[in-house]
């Protein structure tokens, strides 16, 4: 599939748009306990029994730390204008806290000066999962002491890298490393707690991210910030369903805290979401107005990541009604809806709710590709993914909805969490037993797509 098979006419953005990749310390770098490393509490689930797919772990993952010029060599030919990653706290700080680690400080130092000096901008996320044993042996997000050793943190990457970095994201998806490691158990560090521990820890989280925009504005010149929590949207079933659409995407109908204004709207100056705050009821932790003022920083866009979205409708009695997809709906090998639709309402919504530019951190499709005979990779599905998704999201900006960047998740194959490497989700097919590169067709489109809006 070329883009020429498409309609180009259809995809035009502002030539400001950063069109780019992202990935993840931890699903990509491999090297975990060398040259000074800390111990990541993945590395300490990943030996549980049963907590990963076929016992499958990332001691090498995608072998980045020692392929990182290869793998700058393939960002330059895809022609990004950014590349999203992530920092491992316990490579630079191997016990959370305290001396830093040379080693791995230099390790980003090299990755930067590279993206520099192949002109795609850096975009740094500080906590992408990548979580300290040493602090969790400590309590991790349940000790009130987090949100400072976060700061911290923020504080040695900042001073270390702020002269090169302008674009910096602090948490990644904090609903699932909160809900999905300490209330179910499925990430690390792979508890299952009472709701009141796991909204205390939730809590710490804001606050780190708080403190950290802090550090951010006092240490960076010009620095440009955000989060990313997932944005779950809700689409309109019919055209007569889009007021629908909007509550039910902030809407909390359960203590579920995979809902995106319980993370969002903290962030943008809107405090807890108060159907979220009576869902909760007794458990959840008690807070201070100045505690949310320090969570509620200014913000410079609206990071989110967008992947799977649901229907709902208008019912008889005007309540909104979430309705299950068509039979054969297309999924994801992943089990996710396909859903490119979700980029126009998603960032709509999110821009009427929150008036910040909007920036899509993620969003991609897992498939279960692999070279063929003739040795590519025909991931066609994955390339009208892309395509779509971009329509929607220029159908957005066409709309007035002011659009900051896309970043597609991921450059390269890796180790999905729990899922281990069952998933593949990059651009570039990854031979884990000889850790062999080969860019798939789908990066050949997204480097025709982004050479064309240069042009």
């Amino acid at each position: 599939m070329k883009l020429s098979d498409y309609q180009k006419t259809r995809i035009q953005f502002n030539p400001s748009i950063l069109l780019g990749v992202a990935t993840a310390s931890y699903q990509i770098e491999g090297a975990a306990l060398i040259d000074g490393k800390g111990a990541s509490t993945w590395d300490q689930f990943c030996k549980l029994p049963g907590a990963i797919y076929q016992g499958h772990h990332a001691e090498i993952a995608c072998d980045h730390y020692h392929r990182l010029e290869e793998d700058l060599d393939l960002l330059a030919a895809l022609g990004v204008h950014a590349y999203r990653f992530s920092v491992s706290w316990p490579r630079v700080l191997p016990k959370g806290t305290g001396c830093p680690n040379e080693a791995g400080l230099a390790f980003y130092d090299r990755l930067i000066d590279g993206l520099l000096a192949r002109k795609i901008e850096p975009i740094l996320t500080l906590f992408h999962w990548d979580a300290c044993q040493a602090l969790e042996e400590q309590g991790g997000f349940l000790s009130p002491a987090l949100p400072g050793y976060f700061s911290e943190y923020t504080r040695l990457l900042a001073q270390r890298f702020g002269d090169r970095v302008k674009r910096w994201i602090t948490l990644n998806e904090p609903h699932a490393f909160i809900e999905g490691g300490l209330r179910h158990g499925r990430h690390a560090p792979g508890k299952k707690l009472p709701l009141e521990q796991v909204l205390l820890a939730g809590h710490h989280a804001l606050k780190a991210h708080g403190l950290s925009v802090q550090v951010l504005r006092a240490e960076v010149a010009n620095a440009l910030v955000t989060a990313s929590p997932v944005l779950l949207c809700a689409l309109p079933a019919t055209p007569n369903d889009i007021e629908a659409a909007r509550t039910a995407t902030f809407a909390m109908p359960d203590d579920q805290l995979r809902a995106s204004a319980w993370w969002l709207d903290p962030l943008y100056g809107e405090g807890y979401p108060e159907e979220g705050l009576r869902r909760m009821g007794q458990a959840m932790p008690a807070f201070t107005p100045r505690e949310m003022d320090e969570i509620r920083q200014p913000l410079d866009e609206c990071g989110f990541n967008l992947y799977d979205a649901f229907y709902v409708r208008t019912g008889p009695d005007g309540a909104v009604e979430r309705i299950s997809p068509r039979a054969g709906s297309p999924q994801s090998a992943f089990d996710w809806a396909i859903t490119p639709e979700a980029h126009y309402y998603g960032p709509l919504f999110a821009y009427e709710r929150y008036k910040k530019p909007i920036l899509i951190t993620e969003n991609g499709l897992s498939l279960r590709d692999a070279p063929l005979g003739d040795g590519k990779v025909h991931d066609e599905v994955r390339g009208q993914f892309l395509l779509d998704h971009l329509k929607h999201l220029a159908s957005a900006q066409a709309a007035g909805v002011p659009i900051s960047g896309y970043l597609h998740w991921s450059l390269l194959d890796n180790f999905e969490w729990n899922h281990g490497y069952r998933e593949r989700f990059g651009l570039v097919h990854v031979d884990y037993q000889t850790q062999k590169r080969t860019p798939k067709e789908s990066f050949s489109l997204y480097k025709e797509l982004i050479a064309s809006l240069n042009a």
